[in-house]
């Protein structure tokens, strides 16, 4: 029979670690990156807290003197100005024409590309090239190439004469941006297509779907959240396109392919209006950050980095 003195003793728990020397590891462990963080908030956020307070300041710098406080005066000018409602309209319709034709059209060739087929390793390389052309090049090699009217490949093509960015102007950038950003999607889909279980699709020609019958009912839904990610990511970068109209149209003929970024840049570049220009800008920021913020949602939970996060 065994005392109280002999029985087992539960085994000492070391001693809690004081809360300063954690916190002092924690300092530890970040030091690393706080130059980052600096410079980060030095290049980004100081310029745009300047942008916010110019847009409540009226200052043309054609007139100099004339800087002066006008509260909220700038936000009422921009959403009554005729030519800023006509650029959102056009930057509305640019994004969602782009980024559904090009969702569209990078779903056909990661379907092609997902078959395995004599030198797939090279035609799958050619197509992501127009991803990897710089949006100016690209811009510049459509215009003097594609849509020029006298020896451009698009009229000798169809034989006919048109003057493309004239007369479609929004199009002809639309068919520019769509061919550079096809191939990002493409990779997305791409990537949602190989990431399918082999044995369910195994299973489902076992049990005598078709083509057409698997793709909808298996492929789809599993391709769902890759679609999903692709449309949000390709809108928050189409929705800031500025080489292709600056270099291809230069937001004419009048305002017919005006977009809001080339609208600003007119705004401050050319009509030297600071506090509507800022304004215009801290606008088109806080469209950019809400749509930013689905985007970022839908990641974390397509690639399961947060739980927390529906």
């Amino acid at each position: 029979m065994t005392t109280l003195a002999e029985a087992p003793q539960a085994p000492e728990k070391p001693p809690a670690r004081p809360r300063a020397q954690e916190r002092s590891a924690a300092w530890r462990r970040r030091a690393p990156l706080l130059p980052a963080l600096i410079f980060t908030i030095a290049v980004t956020q100081i310029p745009f807290l300047v942008t916010v307070f110019n847009s409540f300041q009226s200052w043309n710098m054609v007139r100099p003197g004339s800087q002066h406080f006008v509260g909220f005066d700038n936000y009422v000018d921009v959403f009554t100005d005729s030519v800023f409602l006509q650029a959102l309209l056009n930057t509305v319709t640019l994004t969602v024409v782009c980024v559904f034709v090009a969702m569209l059209l990078g779903l056909g060739l990661a379907l092609l590309l997902d078959r395995a087929f004599l030198g797939r390793g090279i035609v799958r390389t050619l197509l992501i090239t127009p991803f990897l052309i710089l949006p100016a090049a690209g811009a510049l090699l459509w215009k003097t190439t594609m849509f020029d009217p006298s020896y451009g490949l698009l009229n000798w093509a169809l034989g006919i004469e048109v003057d493309w960015l004239s007369d479609y102007p929004l199009a002809a950038v639309m068919a520019q941006i769509t061919w550079q950003w096809t191939p990002f999607m493409m990779l997305l889909i791409l990537a949602g297509l190989q990431a399918q279980s082999r044995e369910v699709l195994e299973a489902a020609q076992v049990d005598g779907a078709g083509r057409w019958r698997t793709f909808v009912s298996i492929t789809l839904p599993q391709l769902s959240r890759y679609l999903q990610l692709a449309v949000l990511l390709g809108a928050i970068y189409i929705v800031n396109s500025f080489d292709a109209i600056y270099l291809m149209t230069q937001g004419g003929p009048g305002t017919a392919s005006t977009n809001l970024p080339y609208y600003i840049y007119q705004r401050a570049f050319e009509g030297f209006d600071v506090g509507q220009s800022s304004a215009m800008g801290v606008v088109v920021v806080i469209m950019t950050l809400i749509v930013a913020t689905f985007a970022l949602r839908l990641m974390f939970r397509t690639f399961d980095v947060s739980r927390g996060v529906k």
